[in-house]
């Protein structure tokens, strides 16, 4: 038996029920949306990776007089980083003043990771609307599904005959919201994953490098 009905895409697409059609735009739309942070964060993220390289190996290839020279300069495209160990440094700076007591090293650390928490809350933007997207897109893409196939079989049942030219068109078109579903769902797990794998090697990277300056600190400044 041949389907006599025009089975392309876009007849499948303008052929389906509203609320089919509903549920394939939102899902296209979240799809755009997590195409678009995917691309934000994959530049935010080399950015941050270039410039925690460049201010690791400037600590490591460093004395301290060098290093405290380089953060008393103010460098407005200082990396976060280097933004971190600066937060840091400045503490020191103003306690310094007031007091010789070593205990300021607790209140630098405090105010390095504040400012390191506070960079990397901004390097997880959108991840969270990544996971919704990889989370519940398949979920939306079978309702659009079930409504689908749910309308080809009340119109089976009034037309009263079984035939294949009747009941494909709209399972077909009911389908394609479960594809578009995973389509959008399957790039935005992977880049959750990927990105939260790197923003947690990023973050180890950062809390070395507070240890790294606060002995700095502590070995040149402090005694």
């Amino acid at each position: 038996m041949t389907v006599t009905h025009d089975m392309s895409l876009l007849a499948l697409l303008t052929n389906a029920s509203i609320l089919v059609q509903g549920v394939m735009a939102l899902l296209l739309v979240m799809s755009i949306v997590s195409w678009w942070f995917m691309f934000r964060k994959m530049f935010s993220l080399r950015v941050f990776k270039e410039q925690t390289a460049e201010f690791e190996r400037f600590l490591n290839t460093s004395d301290g007089a060098m290093i405290i020279q380089r953060l008393n300069k103010d460098n407005s495209e200082s990396g976060s980083l280097e933004n971190i160990v600066k937060a840091g440094f400045s503490e020191w700076r103003s306690q310094k003043a007031k007091t010789e007591s070593p205990e300021i090293l607790e209140g630098i650390q405090r105010t390095m990771r504040s400012q390191y928490q506070i960079d990397m809350d901004d390097l997880e933007v959108h991840l969270s609307f990544l996971a919704t997207v990889g989370s519940v897109s398949p979920y939306i893409g079978l309702f659009g599904t079930v409504w689908g196939i749910m309308n080809s079989f009340r119109g089976l049942a009034m037309a009263g005959q079984a035939t294949l030219t009747q009941v494909a068109p709209g399972i077909a078109e009911a389908l394609v919201a479960t594809a578009m579903g995973l389509l959008a769902a399957i790039p935005a797990v992977m880049a959750y994953n990927f990105y939260t794998r790197e923003i947690e090697k990023l973050s180890l990277r950062c809390e070395r490098a507070i240890d790294q300056f606060t002995n700095i600190l502590q070995r040149t400044l402090i005694y």
